[in-house]
């Protein structure tokens, strides 16, 4: 429709005077306007906006015809008529310069083609120099209340109450007197001959104008009464006048009439104007609709803004401007919708929120097509300044419009094209994307199937529909070419391809058109051609041909011409057909044309691509002709015409099947009445042998039938689909103030036979906030676009109205584009209805749109809204309904509580009264492991039922997110149950505390890191690797373990161990995570135990010091151990194939990353190459898990990753008897990303060295034998919780998986205390017993290792184990029992933390059997131990 932009123009008067303009007219052409002040008419040009001419009438003159008043045109811009004050007609002859002057001409560089080629070309590009002469003016003794002016006559009212009909050349014919006391008034125009009359005695016309369509005059009386005049017969005379009137009206102040919809607009001094068409059986006034201001959306001004000062219609009949006493313009569309209103938001308040003082209009009329809006302002020196001599200044509004407004096709109706005066504005997403894509494939028709447009935007290659229109919410704007503008302003017709991708323009005389996919325009190039031809009756686009409806000025004869896009833009490249009638209206269906003509009749043709033709060129054959003529009283009424496959009757009750896809019918709309006509098929259905002869027999239409009133638009799309037939067979309407309405058709479910008394189609009435421009049929959205706009406040601040600039005065418009969702209003008036089974058909065709869900929460939304705040008992409530519908859908538990969550507390009672109790639907979330869900219900339960049931509840759901690793969920909760376990009252809270839960169940589920993934040791982990102050660096600190919830992002705010630790509410909650605790370690998940301690910050090792002789024990050490395997993605190891004659002898293992790569390396990057291999994509890649551990630690834990660490390189096989393939090492342990990640990074000098073929197998096998990167530093850090606790049968089969030599020493070594209970002793030998025999037997790759501690095993069975009570092993004896064991602390001068420390000697560091001592030597410090305090 129409839409502002930018800001107001302001064009200054050259001529400096104290008189201040306070009238415009415009002339029928719009091309020139005439001017008044008090003695001054001035003629302006519209492009260039300049003052050509002014006439100041003199003292003397001025004294006796009294000041200038208003002014009319003659139609064909010859003469002007003035109104002076004083009772006299002043008419003014419009005289062009006899030498061919003009007072502003373009100047062309020499050798341009548009010098002197076209005849009269000057005419279209200069400002005129015109002259004003005054003929002998008319007295009508009598103040003139107004004028108006008719193809012939002046229509003039005076005071006196008569009517005054003067010829144009008035002087020489004399006039007409008509007296309104004799003219018969009623109230329709059947019983104005013998009815009651009204009394017009002492009553005057304050303002009238003509209606060509309904031939006769809108008038408003002095009194306020409205009123029409028509004549019985063709002549202006006493007797043969007649007028019908409005009942109840009598504050009229002032009309305006649509010549197209045969309207009549009153003003009124409420502030609304009332609309009203003439009636056409009675020829009664009938009210159509209303335009005012509700104090919904204009609370402080609806009733405030005076009586209506002017109303104007734009040239199109579209929309209409209204203006008030008190200022402001507000913008309508033809049956009511409003537009732009400047009263309210941005256009009436500054920033700081004063208010502005509103424009006052004087006077204002339309531009050439409705670009312009000319308007002058009234006040103190008007918006300029003082009453001093001044330059008076005229506003100039600019708009943009639809293409729709003057050319309504309907086969393209899926984009969104506006025009300016001299550029479009395009809705067809990212042009960009849509190069990418070859030619042909851009016509294909939408898929019915389109990902959201948030999600498709990074898509290289889009189909056309959604994703590209959708995208985003710029418009692609393409500047109009100079050269054809210049000469072919305005432009009047503007039509954009199905594709989006090519448009085309057709202004004066011509057409150019442009494509996306050049960037380039193409205009004639024979300029005589282009000014030989207008277009008449629209363009319209058939694949890639241009079809237009023009008059040929040669031939002077009306065509129907076709243009390829391809070609070069020339007559030679159309294909022309004749047209025996002017044509007005022209649209495409498939490929047949349909024009509408001045001779009121209907014209199809059918377009062919010629073959055999080497250039594109087409074959136009007339199909059928029908006439309307005894249908349409005017052919300026039919406001579009459209040839669609919509019918009322549905394919299985036609009785030729084979018709039901061509089966065309005829839309016209008629002055706001869609009228349909549908083919004719109650004769008989006999099929043709010969199939091109029953085409050609085309069937005759029915009679007409009206489908609706105001009618705006009408879409319809010629696409057809089994699974939305719903949509794509829909008619869809606007209707103005009436909203939407879509023609549904009603299909039988499953091909049962249709009820008789079932309508096969249904008319749904809806209303949604946006101006709809387009439909996309499948996708279930329409587009439109809005004004927005953008304030830029004045630097003084609170200036007055007459110094502020014009950018304060008003604010910045831009138009921007919107989508509605239309979905839920169709489901919902089926329902209502109480056609359920065709609401879940259409519901399930369009289950797969990515906003569905969206749809059925929108829909409870509303209703509930509705019926819930109701004052008034509702006797039928469509809730339970709507309920019970949205359960046919997998996500109704989703929709119910996220409707909930977005309405107000007071309303949750009236909603779960129709859906059902919400611990019912907690219970169903809990079933269905939708645990997002379920949290999401504890909010309502939270504020609907006592805690002790939210307890309840809250701790069923928190068990389940334990069990399924829901860590971000399990967060959420501890912090949910400590906060309604602080306040124990039974009744529910009185409002809603939704700021207890604030992320409970986003909109969008958070991605949890899946319970595979590993844990975060190093953000979360309980212990420290502690060292002394002095040989921390910079940047490198340990983490201590604590008794507070460690911080970071994932447990921010819940700090449960704090100074409540003693609280019931702590201990309930420790209570289900010790229950947890002791469920994942009786059932062997140490993977999952160490996530749930390190995402929760549970205190793993103070909850294993006591359960150590509990669940701590290990019963089974093999089936442990196999667990391990599994969990941790680690492979049982193998014995090589060389093993007997490996150089590694006495099973001794050497490393594959050296220490040398270890240090060339930093720890992110050798961390981050295995670690992207091995994490699940929910885990985050931006290293948090790092947070708690400084460089240092990392090369700590990798070098602890292997056995021994030894100088080892690998190098490729150079002139070896065969290749030892790594890939084959690779295969063996496909999960293992220390070989995907790490063999690249051995430095570049390794190929200096050299390995034998069996000391390479050697290493290929013992990659084989090695777990992941990422499992070996998890288990690691298990292992050392396990010390800290004095678990130590878990060290041992942690040891056992690690194959790592030195933990088993250790461990051995620790049995020997006194403070060991017997159990732990007894436990450990059988355990590794039974291990041995099951690698005899089952495993053959642990022998070697086992083997190797064969002496600690020994050790084991022979000592003597001294019974000791369990209750005496603290950790205080242990740490005197190891003091002496670990003198590292003490060496480097450091402090000897109090509490257990223990040592974990790595490889290399401590006296190990057949260890050189070389090596013992070259590991630094920092390498070679973990120290880990108990604080």
């Amino acid at each position: 429709m129409y839409f502002l932009t930018g800001w107001p123009r302001r064009l200054l008067c050259p001529l400096k005077s104290a008189e201040e303009p306070f009238h415009i007219q415009p002339s029928y052409q719009r091309v020139l306007f005439a001017v008044l002040s008090e003695t001054q008419l001035s003629i302006w040009f519209s492009r260039p906006s300049v003052l050509i001419v002014s006439y100041i009438e003199s003292v003397k003159a001025a004294t006796r015809f009294g000041f200038y008043q208003q002014s009319e045109w003659k139609p064909d811009d010859s003469m002007i008529a003035v109104v002076a004050s004083k009772g006299y007609i002043l008419l003014f002859d419009v005289l062009g310069s006899a030498d061919d002057k003009y007072l502003y001409e373009p100047v062309y560089p020499k050798g341009s083609l548009r010098v002197k080629v076209t005849p009269g070309y000057k005419e279209e590009q200069c400002a005129p120099a015109l002259s004003l002469e005054m003929k002998k003016p008319v007295d009508l003794e009598a103040p003139i209340t107004s004028l108006q002016s008719m193809p012939e006559d002046l229509l003039v009212a005076t005071a006196d109450g008569y009517l005054h009909i003067l010829h144009w050349d008035g002087v020489s014919n004399g006039h007409k007197t008509i007296s309104l006391c004799t003219v018969p008034f009623s109230l329709d125009l059947q019983s104005s001959r013998g009815g009651p009359c009204l009394d017009l005695d002492g009553v005057h016309i304050r303002d009238m104008e003509y209606c060509v369509t309904l031939d006769g005059f809108a008038v408003v009386f002095d009194d306020g009464r409205l009123g029409f005049i028509t004549p019985t017969a063709n002549r202006f005379t006493a007797d043969q006048l007649q007028g019908v009137w409005a009942a109840d009206v009598t504050d009229g102040t002032c009309v305006a009439v649509n010549n197209k919809y045969r309207l009549m607009a009153f003003g009124c001094a409420s502030g609304s104007v009332l609309v009203y068409m003439i009636e056409s059986t009675t020829g009664s006034m009938q009210l159509s609709h209303k335009l005012e201001l509700t104090p919904k959306h204009y609370p402080d001004v609806w009733n405030k803004t005076g009586p209506v000062k002017m109303i104007r219609w734009s040239p199109d009949y579209s929309v209409v401007m209204v203006t008030w006493e008190r200022g402001g313009l507000s913008l309508w569309s033809v049956f009511g919708s409003q537009l732009i209103c400047t009263l309210g938001e941005d256009f009436a308040y500054r920033s700081d929120g004063t208010k502005k003082e509103q424009l006052k209009i004087s006077s204002m009329c339309w531009g050439a097509e409705g670009y312009h809006l000319w308007v002058i302002g009234k006040g103190e020196g008007g918006v300029d300044g003082p009453i001093t001599p001044q330059q008076s200044g005229i506003l100039q509004f600019q708009f943009i419009k639809s293409a729709l407004t003057v050319n309504p096709c309907t086969s393209n109706q899926e984009q969104v094209l506006l025009h300016g005066e001299d550029r479009l504005y395009l809705t067809c997403g990212d042009s960009t994307q849509a190069q990418g894509i070859p030619e042909p494939q851009l016509h294909q028709e939408n898929s019915p199937h389109h990902r959201p447009p948030t999600l498709s935007a990074s898509s290289p290659h889009l189909a056309q529909g959604l994703s590209t229109l959708l995208g985003h919410k710029h418009w692609h704007v393409v500047q109009m070419h100079s050269t054809y503008l210049e000469s072919n302003w305005p432009i009047r017709f503007a039509v954009i391809d199905s594709a989006g991708q090519c448009m085309a323009v057709a202004g004066k005389r011509g057409f150019a058109h442009y494509s996306l996919y050049t960037r380039k325009w193409k205009l004639f190039g024979n300029i005589t051609q282009e000014q030989n031809l207008t277009v008449t009756g629209g363009l319209a686009w058939w694949t890639d041909f241009i079809v237009i409806a023009c008059y040929n000025f040669i031939d002077q004869q009306e065509e129907l011409r076709l243009y390829p896009r391809a070609s070069n833009l020339d007559n030679a490249f159309a294909s022309t057909t004749k047209l025996p009638s002017d044509t007005l209206l022209l649209n495409v269906f498939r490929n047949m044309v349909v024009l509408f003509r001045a001779d009121c009749s209907i014209c199809l043709y059918s377009i062919s691509r010629n073959q055999d033709s080497s250039t594109p060129s087409t074959c136009v054959e007339l199909l059928q002709e029908v006439s309307m003529s005894r249908y349409i009283p005017h052919p300026g009424l039919v406001v579009s015409v459209t040839l669609t496959s919509v019918r009322t009757e549905t394919g299985i009750t036609l009785k030729a099947p084979q018709q039901a896809c061509l089966a065309e019918s005829i839309l016209l709309n008629l002055a706001g009445q869609l009228i349909m006509l549908q083919r004719d098929r109650s004769g008989p259905q006999v099929r043709d042998k010969d199939p091109t002869l029953s085409q050609k027999k085309l069937l005759p239409f029915c009679p007409p039938v009206v489908l609706a009133q105001c009618v705006e638009n009408v879409w319809t799309t010629c696409r057809s689909s089994r699974k939305k037939r719903h949509l794509l067979e829909a008619l869809w309407l606007w209707c103005g103030e009436a909203g939407m309405k879509v023609w549904l058709p009603l299909f039988p479910r499953d091909h049962r036979k249709p009820h008789s008394f079932l309508s096969r189609r249904i008319m749904l009435p809806f209303h949604i906030n946006i101006y709809p421009l387009a439909v996309l049929f499948e996708d279930a959205l329409v587009l439109g676009a809005t004004n927005e706009t953008v304030l830029y406040d004045s630097v003084g601040g609170g200036a007055s109205p007459v110094t502020e600039p014009l950018e304060a005065l008003f604010p910045f418009c831009t138009v921007e584009r919107t989508t509605h969702i239309y979905l839920h209003h169709i489901l919902r008036q089926l329902l209502v209805r109480n056609l359920g089974e065709q609401a879940l058909m259409l519901a399930q065709s369009c289950a797969a749109l990515p906003y569905f869900p969206h749809v059925l929460e929108l829909m409870v939304h509303v209703v509930l809204e509705e019926e819930a705040t109701s004052r008034e008992p509702i006797p039928d409530p469509l809730l339970p309904t709507v309920a019970k519908f949205i359960t046919e859908f997998p996500f109704f538990l989703q929709t119910i509580v996220h409707c909930a969550r977005k309405t107000e507390y007071a309303l949750w009672n009236y909603l779960f009264a129709a859906v059902g109790n919400p611990k019912d639907l907690f219970e169903e979330c809990l079933m269905a492991q939708d645990l997002d869900t379920a949290a999401s219900y504890l909010i309502i339960l939270q504020n609907m039922e006592v805690p002790a049931v939210s307890r309840q509840h809250a701790t069923l759901l928190f068990n389940t997110a334990l069990e399924q690793g829901k860590w971000d969920l399990c967060r959420h909760m501890i912090r949910f149950l400590k906060a309604i376990g602080s306040g124990e009252a039974e009744t529910p809270p009185t409002t809603p505390t939704i700021q207890v839960l604030t992320h409970l169940s986003p909109m969008l589920s958070v991605q949890e890191p899946s319970s595979t993934g590993g844990f975060e040791f190093f953000r979360n982990r309980s212990i420290s690797l502690s060292q002394s102050a002095d040989s921390i660096t910079a940047g490198k600190f340990s983490l201590q373990k604590t008794f507070s919830m460690p911080s970071g992002p994932s447990t921010k705010g819940a700090e449960r161990w704090h100074k409540e630790g003693d609280c019931a509410e702590n201990m309930y909650i420790d209570m289900m995570l010790w229950r947890h605790a002791r469920h994942l370690l009786e059932q062997v998940r140490l993977r999952e135990l160490g996530s749930f301690s390190a995402q929760l910050g549970f205190e793993l090792i103070g909850w294993l010091c006591r359960e150590r002789t509990r669940v701590a024990r290990v019963d089974d050490f093999v089936t442990a151990l196999k667990r391990l395997h599994s969990d941790f993605l680690w492979p049982f190891p193998v014995i090589p194939a060389c093993a007997l004659n490996s150089p590694l002898k006495n099973g001794r293992c050497r490393t594959v990353l050296s220490t040398h790569l270890l240090k060339s390396q930093s720890a992110d990057s050798l961390l981050n190459s295995t670690m992207e291999a091995a994490l699940p994509a929910a885990v985050p890649t931006n290293h948090s898990w790092l947070d708690g551990l400084g460089a240092k630690d990392m090369d700590l834990a990798s070098s602890h990753g292997v056995p021994e660490t030894q100088e080892a390189f690998l190098s490729p096989l150079i002139n070896k008897v065969e290749e030892c393939s790594i890939g084959s090492a690779t295969d063996l342990t496909e999960t293992s990303s220390v070989v995907d990640g790490d063999w690249t990074m051995v430095d570049e000098n390794f190929t200096t060295l050299c390995l034998s073929q069996s000391e390479l197998e050697h290493i290929s096998m013992e990659l084989a034998n090695k777990g992941p990167h990422k499992s070996q530093v998890q288990l690691r850090y298990l292992l050392h919780v396990f010390l800290e606790a004095g678990c130590l049968e878990w060290c041992v089969i942690i040891g056992l998986i690690l194959r790592d030599s030195s933990i088993i020493k250790q461990v051995v070594s620790f049995l020997d205390c006194p403070d060991v209970p017997q159990e732990t002793v007894l436990s450990i030998r059988s355990g590794l017993l039974a291990v041995d025999a099951w690698a005899s037997s089952d495993c053959l790759g642990y022998k070697p290792f086992l083997k190797l501690i064969r002496p600690q095993l020994e050790k084991l069975l022979e000592s003597e184990v001294e019974p000791v009570d369990p209750e005496s092993f603290q950790p205080a004896s242990v740490t005197k029992l190891l003091e002496p064991a670990v003198p590292r602390m003490e060496e480097r001068g450091g402090p000897v933390p109090l509490g257990l420390t223990l040592a974990l000697e790595a490889p290399g560091s401590g006296p190990l059997e057949d260890g050189p001592e070389e090596e013992q030597k070259e590991r630094s410090p920092e390498e070679g131990t973990y120290d880990c305090t108990l604080s």
